[in-house]
């Protein structure tokens, strides 16, 4: 049996909530698992919806973080039967005392912390006695050794995606009358943050216009958007540039699918930076490439110049010599062959067979 113990879980939305589904869900083909995970408004319907137990712990952030360690700690002194401990996160660990067996996952943004500072001390000590630490792209590996993580107890497993389904019809055309007809389709798929790097897209599409009157850039996502639309509205860019917010699943997969490339060339902002990327693959299931920035572990999503480019985000001509490159003489569909065939190693069937290997 598997004791899953997970800060972010559905039906909260997000790509680590994502994440943590898909390894339950695939585990729980294999072996009994059980999931603790923090509460979230409205999850009666959600975990009476699958097949194994989750148990969810409420209260206020600093007192929730003692009371669910008590509760893990006395769940593995009464099940003997459990084989081992996967962690989503370094703090779900840091009060476990257990000889089980444990995993942990790591993602960058978490771990990217000044070596030699408290926290960084803090996270050596939780995941220096783990058995194994999940980094989600050789990117989030090299960063956790040059923080001071064991390199011995590093493996790298990218995140995982389900089978696609079809997209309804009223979908489809929904996104057609979104894009307007126009030609040259970019879009992201992100929540509106720095490092993210939109702005640098938007600058882009300001010199793209002048060859590509009919280029159209979306924008999907949560987040702070202000500064964003000011800046397309002093650029002019009204007619280019399209914000959504709250788009239902199939709306969002017709637009990712109507679309030509999907853009999202991150950066690294303080100590906010992209572990993976797993919107590269999302939309590369759809046979649409990626241009993604190479601060990041986007170049474990995106096969350089063939299922996609990879791009200094800081350089505002590489952004642009990127978007040109595909969109010329229609190479993005050659490129979206190429990516969606790749995007089948990281069905969740094959990549639960990874962590299989370090599990037994």
């Amino acid at each position: 049996m598997y004791l899953i113990v997970t800060r972010t879980f559905p039906p909260e939305v997000g790509g680590m909530q994502n994440l943590m589904w898909g390894l339950a869900r695939s585990l729980s083909k294999i072996n009994l698992i059980k999931v603790i995970a923090d509460y979230k408004e409205g999850h009666e319907e959600f975990d009476n919806s699958v097949s194994f137990s989750i148990e969810r712990v409420k209260g206020i952030k600093i007192l929730r973080k003692y009371r669910k360690s008590y509760l893990i700690n006395e769940y593995l002194n009464k099940n003997p039967k459990i084989q081992c401990v996967i962690a989503d996160h370094w703090k779900s660990l840091e009060l476990i005392k257990t000889k089980n067996k444990k995993i942990c996952l790591i993602h960058s943004k978490e771990i990217n912390h000044k070596k030699g500072s408290r926290i960084n001390k803090k996270i050596l000590e939780v995941l220096n006695n783990v058995d194994h630490v999940v980094a989600n792209s050789n990117f989030t590996k090299k960063l956790a050794i040059d923080l001071g993580i064991d390199e011995q107890r590093i493996i790298v497993i990218n995140p995982g995606v389900d089978p696609v389904t079809e997209i309804p019809k009223k979908d489809l055309s929904k996104a057609e009358e979104i894009l307007k007809g126009k030609k040259q389709r970019l879009i992201t798929v992100s929540r509106f943050e720095k490092r993210k790097n939109h702005e640098k897209v938007i600058m882009a599409i300001r010199n793209l216009k002048e060859i590509y009157p009919d280029i159209i850039y979306t924008c999907i996502g949560r987040g702070d958007d202000e500064n964003l639309k000011k800046l397309v509205i002093e650029l002019k860019l009204e007619e280019q540039i399209v914000f959504l917010r709250d788009v239902p699943n199939d709306l969002k997969n017709a637009l990712v699918a109507k679309s030509n490339v999907f853009i999202m060339p991150s950066i690294i902002h303080k100590k906010s930076v992209e572990g993976f990327g797993i919107a590269f693959v999302e939309a590369a299931q759809y046979g649409i490439p990626s241009i993604g920035g190479k601060d990041g572990g986007a170049a474990d999503a995106i096969i350089h110049d063939k299922t996609g480019i990879i791009v200094d985000g800081n350089n505002l001509d590489d952004i642009y010599s990127g978007i040109v490159d595909l969109l010329s003489e229609n190479k993005f569909i050659e490129f979206g062959k190429a990516a969606k065939e790749n995007s089948a190693n990281f069905d969740w069937d094959k990549i639960i067979q990874k962590y299989l290997k370090i599990l037994n």
